[in-house]
């Protein structure tokens, strides 16, 4: 055997057991308990052997010896077996109880495992359900057209007009804010003067904020 061969996997190795030691190995149906130290007696055995380095074995025996059916065949009592399949030493109660508890915490992992695994396929599909929904009711998005940049008016001259010549009725010009709005003139009074907006709304501005074109 090798320390470095050829990458096989746990389940190669085991295989390659099964075929050289097939009284110890099993690949189905019931399992037998391994003797305390028969790794060595594996390493030994399989000192010539080129498919199989010691890393590997390990592997492999570890891989072996987790699983369900032979963590279930550990029982007090029950004897383990060499190589050649015979009896070697017995099982006591503390071996058997935590070949038990490691049993039962690996089945609980695993139904943990597939429960979450179920749980996050689920929410997986609710997403992708919720995605394809949101495709088909979604109108597509319209890009904006630009904003027509509206051209500033060409500037009016204005003229002042005199308080004593303002009368109701009259056509003008008021200023309101910065710009000068077209209006007419409901009322005077004094410097008061009250005019109505193109949109309809009256207001009372001063005559100096009157103006003609």
């Amino acid at each position: 055997m090798e320390t470095e061969t050829k990458r096989i996997t746990s389940k190669e190795v085991i295989a390659h057991l099964v075929e050289k030691f097939p009284a110890c190995f099993t690949l189905e149906g019931a399992v037998k308990p391994l003797k305390i130290g028969i790794f060595q007696e594996l390493a030994e055995a399989l000192a010539e052997d080129e498919k199989v380095s010691k890393t590997q074995l390990r592997q492999a025996l570890r891989h072996y010896t987790s699983s369900w059916r032979y963590l279930k065949s550990i029982k007090a009592g029950s004897h383990r077996i060499n190589l050649a399949g015979e009896d070697a030493e017995l099982i006591d109660e503390e071996q058997a109880n935590f070949a038990a508890k490691t049993l039962k915490e690996s089945q609980e992992k695993f139904a943990n495992k597939k429960t979450q695994d179920k749980k996050e396929n689920k929410d997986y599909k609710g997403t992708k359900a919720g995605e394809k929904g949101s495709t088909l009711t979604s109108k597509p998005k319209v890009k904006a057209k630009p904003a027509k940049v509206k051209k500033a008016p060409a500037k009016v001259k204005l003229n002042k007009v005199e308080a004593g010549s303002l009368t109701a009725g009259m056509q003008v010009m008021v200023q309101v804010g910065n710009s000068p709005l077209d209006a007419t003139i409901t009322e005077v009074a004094g410097k008061d003067v009250s005019v109505q907006l193109a949109s309809g709304m009256v207001v009372k501005t001063q005559a100096d904020k009157i103006f003609t074109k």
